[in-house]
């Protein structure tokens, strides 16, 4: 790749550069134009076959021979889909003379088709069918067929997933095939993907198994020079890897979305060397303003009825924190399953990254620097360690990867959570250190990071119930019950890591660009105290406050290790986490507060006459969750201030009335529950509080007892197509004042 990236670089500013230019200036890459159209100075080019020789120790790149190997197993697959492809058409009455002609072909997508794969990496593949075999054909048939091949090994087939796969290793090579249909009779050998009306009349499944050849293709279109975007997207993806940062699965991104972010980065500045690709990719998204949507076209616009990523139609897609959305028809977003606390270390990411190309770029570092690993196990002082068990090798496997899709969802259960600050999961996997006889266990840890707050236990048993009991059911609809199978759930302190990890992984990490983490506080310094630290002094409550706490709360169980643990179903020990030692994180805390997509206004009021009328409406020693006003119409004092809040559209529909929309039967639906109404200063209360939908709800007011900056929750359901929105106004016990959202 150096050699090649020399020989581009090496041409004298004359006619090809020029030409070059003119070519770049020509083409409409991207929503916007060019940043910068500058030619690389003798400085970045220097700087990225720095770049291309700091990646050769990471294994990045294949040599020859294992090109060529990998090129002999898709022709041999090829082969062999072409050869099941016409038995299964002798088998439906084709005659022998037209099912010699009905063709079939393999397609490759992902990292190997854009020509960034690693050493060892897997192969991303499609296979592509005339309309008469279908896919219980693929599962059955196909299925019998690679069994009987001598290069197949780890023959797993997934019909029940989202976008069914099989996958096998053929000749040491991994491979996930994907299948798909066209309504064609035949599929010649040059066939394009690129053409819209091929997705008329399939089924999702199809369509979704498509995309990813269809999006892979349209990147590689619109990129405007692809040996510097392959060089850049090598060194962007070695980044994430070392820094736990991709994983679609948890959370993070995944391939195309880093590849998209990277295309995106070389639209703007389309005559950039690869080195100062990578240095402008880490300043747009260290400055960029999320979720503003990464988009490299305009959206098609093809009226083939499949849903497409749009928050003007979508009620969900409002939600969506990191939008980065595919360029291929239909349009989906990549980073669907990112949440407040990835996006959060995401963004930590990007500056860091931004600070540290800066040093390089100047001669201050070398690229080695940008991708050493910083050291998870540093940052935070409470964790919670999943273990995923089972009786068999081969049992762990399926076992790990059930376990593994539903860990978002743990991590959004955990962000709602009114203490939790930060959930951060380490995508790596580990091995325990002292192993169960006759049982194989895989780990994950999430670092935890508390609000600021006294002595406080805090009660996650339901949480983790519902997530164990979630991959339960998972396994048992999937039938992948089997015996030996259990998750455990333990909460560990710092100190207590000895016992699950090695010490290679607890070891102070290296200084890293005049930074450097400590393992006494888990916080970054350079001298200073720097504004991205979780570290503050601790404070112990007064015996009575702990006394007071202790009585509200159940005991916990604790093991012989001093671990809280929760195993599989049974949870009969509450998981219960004491945040005295609160956790500290080289992120800042305007990073990790949960944003949410509406903005809310917070008024705070002023002091009059009229608080004695605030004071009559709640009593200040309630203890009930939800407070009582007095019966019949209240007069409204003047100090509570009204403000509208905006959710969707620009005009809402009247309160008082129902929306005269109808819910559409695909849309998702927001849910609001009226528990009372204030119109004209005047309070009134229904005595069956009705459910509006889509838009028309006004407000839920609950109490809660600790002072908090906020003046809305919002808490988003499991499911992608409901939400469940909580609006809580908070009252300001001190001065008994509150202030009023309208909807």
């Amino acid at each position: 790749m150096s050699t090649k990236m020399s020989a581009f670089w090496s041409t004298p500013p004359g006619q090809n550069a020029q030409s070059q230019q003119i070519l770049n200036q020509a083409r409409n890459l991207g929503m916007t134009s060019a940043i910068s159209m500058a030619m690389p100075k003798p400085l970045d080019l220097q700087k990225t076959t720095e770049l291309s020789e700091a990646l050769v120790p990471h294994g990045v790149s294949e040599t020859d021979e294992e090109l060529n190997h990998r090129m002999e197993v898709l022709r041999k697959v090829n082969e062999l889909a072409k050869e099941w492809i016409k038995e299964v058409s002798v088998q439906k009455n084709m005659p022998t003379s037209a099912a010699d002609h009905v063709g079939g072909k393999i397609y490759t997508f992902g990292s190997y088709r854009l020509g960034v794969h690693n050493k060892g990496a897997d192969i991303d593949a499609l296979c592509v069918a005339p309309r008469h075999v279908d896919r219980v054909d693929y599962f059955t048939s196909f299925v019998d067929l690679l069994k009987k091949q001598p290069e197949v090994t780890e023959l797993r087939a997934v019909e029940e997933a989202f976008v069914p796969v099989i996958k096998m290793n053929f000749d040491g090579i991994e491979l996930d095939m994907l299948f798909a249909r066209l309504a064609l009779k035949e599929i010649p050998d040059n066939m394009d993907l690129k053409d819209d009306m091929l997705l008329k009349n399939l089924d999702p499944k199809c369509v979704r198994s498509l995309n990813g050849c269809r999006v892979t293709d349209e990147i590689l279109r619109l990129v405007p020079n692809i040996d510097n975007f392959r060089l850049a997207l090598r060194a962007i993806k070695l980044w994430a890897k070392k820094h736990g940062i991709y994983s679609n699965v948890l959370g993070y991104l995944g391939g195309v979305s880093w590849a998209m972010l990277v295309a995106r980065t070389c639209q703007l500045y389309p005559n950039a060397a690869a080195a100062t690709l990578v240095q402008k990719f880490f300043l747009v998204f260290s400055k960029w303003e999320w979720p503003q949507p990464v988009l490299l076209k305009p959206p098609d616009n093809v009226n083939l009825n499949y849903p497409v990523w749009d928050p003007r139609v979508n009620v969900s897609d409002r939600y969506h924190l990191m939008p980065i959305i595919t360029p291929a028809y239909p349009q989906q977003n990549s980073t669907f399953n990112v949440s407040c606390s990835t996006r959060a270390v995401m963004q930590e990411e990007f500056r860091q990254g931004f600070n540290m190309t800066e040093e390089i770029m100047t001669g201050k570092a070398s690229w080695d620097k940008l991708f050493e690993p910083p050291n998870f196990f540093v940052k935070y002082k409470h964790f919670i360690v999943l273990i995923a068990s089972s009786s068999s090798v081969e049992d762990q496997l399926e076992w790990v990867g059930l376990v593994e899709s539903k860990i978002r969802h743990l991590i959004l259960a955990l962000e709602r959570n009114d203490h939790i600050t930060l959930a951060h999961i380490n995508p790596e996997q580990y091995d325990p250190v002292q192993p169960e006889p006759d049982t194989i266990s895989t780990m994950w840890f999430i670092g935890l990071v508390f609000k600021k707050t006294e002595s406080l236990n805090i009660d996650l048993t339901q949480d983790i119930q519902a997530f164990t009991g979630q991959v339960h059911r998972q396994a048992s609809t999937a039938k992948t019950v089997k015996d030996g199978r259990r998750i455990d759930a333990k909460h560990v302190k710092r100190k207590q890591l000895s016992s699950y990890l090695p010490s290679t992984f607890l070891l102070r990490t290296k200084r890293v660009g005049g930074m450097s983490l400590s393992t006494s506080t888990g916080s970054l310094s350079n001298g200073t105290p720097p504004v991205a630290t979780f570290a503050q002094p601790r404070k112990r409550p007064s015996d009575a406050a702990l006394d007071a706490v202790m009585m509200k709360k159940v005991r916990t169980r604790e093991s012989a290790d001093g671990t809280r643990n929760l195993e599989g179903d049974e949870c009969r020990s509450p998981f219960v986490i004491n945040s005295n030692d609160d956790s500290c994180s080289s992120l800042s805390v305007d990073d990790v507060q949960n944003p949410f997509p509406v903005p809310v206004e917070e008024v705070q009021p002023t002091e009059d006459a009229n608080d004695k009328d605030i004071e009559g409406l709640v009593p200040a020693t309630t203890e009930d969750e939800t407070f009582a006003l007095p019966l019949g119409p209240v007069k409204r004092p003047t100090n509570l201030t009204l403000r509208r809040m905006r959710l969707c559209s620009d005009e809402l529909p009247d309160v008082t009335t129902p929306s005269p929309r109808e819910p559409h039967p695909t849309h998702p639906t927001i849910r609001f529950t009226l528990k009372w109404i204030k119109i004209n200063g005047i309070i009134w209360f229904p005595s069956q509080p009705p459910t509006l939908c889509n838009g028309t709800g006004l407000l839920v007011i609950k109490k809660q007892r600790s002072l908090c900056p906020e003046i809305v929750n919002q808490t988003k359901a499991e499911t992608q197509h409901q939400y469940l929105v909580e609006i809580i106004a908070i009252l300001f016990k001190t001065k008994q004042k509150t202030a009023t959202i309208q909807w």
